[in-house]
């Protein structure tokens, strides 16, 4: 018997939300169903966040956490770094992202284990974009998204 699946905002399967408020043009205040709260904005003259930055972020965050669970179980890494990146373009289709790249930068201590981990990052990296990220995997299948007005 398959056991249902739970409501969660965690990184368990289940249903996800988040809700948005609009505190003045072009910039709303998001609240994830733990009570986090940031801002986002449209750009311009605004140090927050964009939806495509928070797009962007979402892909290497999401590939960051798993890579991170995978090697760090290993050796603590003495640096890790992402820079997801993807060229913002407008065809006859719209506008959308093309070129899209997610690097890591992670470093290991010298040593066994540290050698293990840096054998292990390459497999690592590779199964997050092929299998456990949520979000790339998202983008790479494609999924329907319905707008509607309530």
């Amino acid at each position: 018997m398959t056991q249902p699946q739970q409501e969660t905002g965690g990184t368990g399967l289940g249903h996800r939300s988040v809700s948005m408020t609009r505190v003045g043009k072009g910039l709303y205040e998001v609240t994830n169903e733990r009570g986090g709260t940031m801002l986002v904005g449209g750009g311009g003259d605004s140090a927050d966040f964009t939806p495509v930055e928070l797009f962007l972020v979402s892909m290497a965050a999401c590939s960051a956490t798993d890579v991170d669970f995978i090697t760090s179980r290993i050796a603590e890494p003495t640096s890790f770094d992402v820079v997801s990146e993807g060229e913002k373009s407008k065809d006859e289709g719209g506008n959308h992202l093309s070129d899209i790249e997610i690097t890591f930068t992670v470093r290991f201590p010298e040593g066994a284990d540290g050698d293990r981990a840096r054998e292990r990052l390459p497999r690592a990296i590779a199964q997050s974009g092929d299998r456990l990220c949520t979000v790339s995997r998202t983008v790479q299948r494609g999924a329907p998204v319905t707008y509607h007005e309530a």
